[in-house]
């Protein structure tokens, strides 16, 4: 089972008895590692496959996992735990979590659903969307979560009025939760270390039950993951994290690069391993991507060796900004279709930022060269471009119904589909442009705030017609989104 691994992934893999930190470079098989270290564990009769639990960070690197196991076991059927740290969680929960007051057919809460009731919580608290909208709340509730700070630390340490809001916000969504007998994403990893911390007997059921652990993706790890394995390997110390400090990208979200960093002094004793042969790329690019990453001083040191050959040269281009750049890029496809003879779709254009495919989605139009964009929407069919778009019409062209429609509750301002079909009745019946029967809400019997909101509407088109001869189409879009906070 050992033979197709090499020197360092075998020792890997054998290593036992004692906590092991695996650093994965790109493309070094990590995954063969960790597949083969299940297999063998159980393979050798070291650890019974019931009692090992494998966590990964997607569902589809959880399936892809169960299968190389089941075909590297002499049975070939998986009876290892293999799941995502979310899903493993939240099966804990279904069967413990009445112990800390809720039922067992709890809901989860997806985004939509918190993000609404953050907007119910708001309005009854009388908070105007300025100081704290719904997705900002819901946003900042998921950060707080994920350093494990709770709504009374966050009051205790409330230094001003604002904080001292969002306190009070953050205690009543999650009462609203218990009260629903719901639970919002994060709490899938909140809540089983609420368990284990108040319940002793049930933490000590799920140590007995995985006296193996083993961790991909760890460099992504949070706070909250981080706890959830210390909780399950305190007593026996048997865990195995595989991961690459140099491949850390969820920072945004909570991740914790120190997790890795630092696991030689929480595990102490720890083996350490390094792949750093690479099966994937040629010598020229690792060569290209250690330059760059090399400067980080925090990174643990080590180096990816291809097992391929140098490959081809890789080529820098400096552009003055996006628009020259996505022209250069157009000029070099051509040039290597013309003269390498290949086809369009022999091509790949990679980019950080949704944002960033704007102009290179321009240039190839103007090009007439096929694309297609994967995993993503296209720049202008997304909701808020065509918002925007919407925006700019309706400002260029007054007499544009279909744009009105789009936009006037967007971002939202409380008029509803009704309202603005009574303008629309109204603009009919009298022959008048609808922008300016948004202008005279009272003659439609439309009273208070929904008056206020169409009022403000129309003066904030006409606002921006009336600019139109002084800017142009960038300042408008800035001074429009600035504006409306959009």
């Amino acid at each position: 089972m050992l033979k197709s691994l090499n020197k360092v992934q075998k020792s890997a893999v054998q290593s036992f008895g004692k906590p092991v930190l695996i650093f994965a470079g790109a493309g070094s098989g990590k995954t063969r590692v960790l597949t083969h270290k299940i297999a063998y564990l159980a393979n050798e009769n070291l650890i019974p496959e019931k009692n090992i639990l494998a966590v990964t960070f997607t569902n589809k690197a959880a399936q892809e996992m169960k299968i190389r196991v089941a075909s590297l076991n002499k049975k070939k059927t998986i009876e290892a735990t293999i799941g995502t740290f979310h899903s493993i969680c939240a099966r804990i929960l279904r069967k413990e979590i009445k112990n800390i007051g809720f039922t067992s057919d709890f809901t989860i809460f997806d985004v939509q659903d918190q993000i609404s009731l953050s907007k119910v919580i708001l309005d009854e608290m009388k908070v105007a969307k300025d100081k704290l909208s719904p997705q900002n709340a819901k946003y900042l509730i998921s950060n707080y979560k994920n350093k494990l700070i709770f709504p009374n630390e966050l009051l205790s340490k409330a230094n001003n009025t604002q904080e001292k809001l969002f306190a009070e916000f953050y205690k009543k969504y999650q009462d609203s939760l218990f009260d629903n007998n719901a639970a919002d994403f994060d709490d899938l990893l909140l809540l089983p270390l609420k368990l284990f911390k108040e319940n002793p007997t049930i933490l000590k059921k799920y140590q007995n039950l995985w006296k193996y652990v083993l961790v991909d993706e760890y460099q992504d790890t949070n706070k909250p993951q981080f706890e959830f394995i210390q909780y399950l390997t305190k007593e026996h110390k048997q865990v195995c994290v595989v991961g690459d400090d140099d491949q850390s990208i969820y920072g945004w979200r909570g991740a914790d690069i120190s997790n890795i960093l630092d696991f030689e002094r929480v595990f102490k004793g720890c083996d350490i391993f390094k792949l750093e042969k690479n099966y994937r790329s040629t010598a020229n690019i690792l060569d290209a991507a250690y330059s760059v990453v090399r400067n980080n001083e925090e990174r643990a040191p080590k180096e990816l060796i291809s097992d391929n050959k140098n490959g081809e040269k890789l080529g820098i281009l400096e552009t003055n900004d996006e628009m020259e750049e996505a022209d250069a890029l157009i000029n070099a496809l051509e040039k290597e279709i013309k003269l390498e003879k290949r086809n369009f779709s022999d091509f790949a254009v990679l980019y950080r930022t949704n944002s960033q495919s704007r102009a290179l989605e321009d240039s190839f139009r103007r090009s007439s060269i096929p694309y297609n964009i994967v995993g993503g929407i296209r720049f202008y069919e997304r909701k808020e471009i065509k918002d925007i778009i919407g925006y700019l019409s309706l400002i260029i062209n007054t007499k544009d119904t279909i744009s009105l429609r789009r936009v006037v509750n967007f971002p939202p301002r409380g008029i509803g589909l009704k309202t603005v079909d009574k303008c629309f009745e109204k603009a009919e019946k009298r022959k008048m442009e609808l922008l300016d029967v948004l202008n005279e809400p009272d003659d439609m019997g439309i009273r208070g705030k929904q008056a206020e909101a169409l009022r403000r509407f129309y003066g904030t088109i006409m606002k921006y017609n009336e600019l139109l001869p002084k800017l142009n189409a960038g300042e408008l879009v800035r001074t429009l989104i600035r504006g409306n906070r959009y």
